[in-house]
């Protein structure tokens, strides 16, 4: 992060095309690669991550996702227009109708008890992210809940994609062509395929939009955000794979 101007203005001289957000992911570093390189991505895309891993993993992030998704709700409320509101919308449908069911049918196969999943005790690094989105959505505006939801998906996209390079065929979802439980693939194709590519790039183009606007102030706040919700990414990660030994 040494290298990358702490000040939005003096990045972006310095580039023909400057992105808001890619300055803040570049800002983020170490812990960016961390979260999209770490032991629990590559172990998950080798396919040597162990089942009982991966269960603690789901019962956790099912937390975060119920955080997530009231994130987005005030997302939905702050965003400029309705055109801004609908792309929100439609991906809160997503996250409540098709993840929702993976979740539920994971769950299932993994046999995770319904008690475990419906009531988990939440570990120190799931309780500190739900904080977070809570905060940043409740206590900003628009810019400052993109600066948690955008690398909060972000991340996903980003190893889910080299996870599916590995796995596909290049012609159909992941899944189609990755000797994976369903459990691993459909977790890699909800978050690799067109649809949700495409949302998070416009996601990171809202923020790219109200970023350089923001004040001096703001934009340090919109910074801190995001690269405490990479840190957050990457630690609840870490903690998956430690809890294993």
């Amino acid at each position: 992060m040494s290298d990358v101007p702490a000040d939005y203005g003096t990045y972006a001289a310095g580039r023909s095309e400057p992105r808001f957000t890619d300055w803040l992911r570049a800002r983020s570093e170490p812990a960016w690669s961390d979260a999209v390189d770490g032991r629990f991505v590559r172990e998950f895309g080798a396919g040597t991550l162990e089942e009982a891993v991966f269960a603690d993993y789901l019962v956790q992030d099912y937390v975060v996702v119920d955080a997530l998704v009231a994130a987005f709700g005030h997302a939905v409320g702050q965003a400029p227009d309705m055109a801004a509101r609908r792309p929100l919308v439609t991906f809160l449908e997503t996250v409540t109708d098709e993840e929702n069911d993976y979740f539920r049918r994971a769950f299932e196969a993994l046999e995770v008890p319904a008690e475990r999943r419906d009531d988990p005790e939440p570990t120190a690094t799931t309780a500190a992210f739900c904080d977070l989105l809570g905060r940043a959505a409740r206590e900003g505006g628009y810019a400052e809940t993109l600066a948690v939801l955008v690398p909060a998906e972000w991340v996903y996209e980003s190893w889910a994609a080299a996870v599916a390079a590995d796995h596909g065929d290049g012609t159909s979802p992941p899944s189609a062509g990755a000797d994976l439980p369903f459990y691993y693939a459909e977790w890699v194709d909800l978050h690799a395929v067109p649809s949700f590519v495409e949302f998070v790039a416009w996601l990171r183009g809202q923020l790219d939009d109200v970023g350089p606007a923001l004040s001096p102030r703001r934009r340090r706040r919109v910074e801190r955000l995001f690269t405490r919700t990479v840190e957050l990414e990457a630690a609840f990660f870490e903690a998956a794979v430690e809890a294993d030994g």
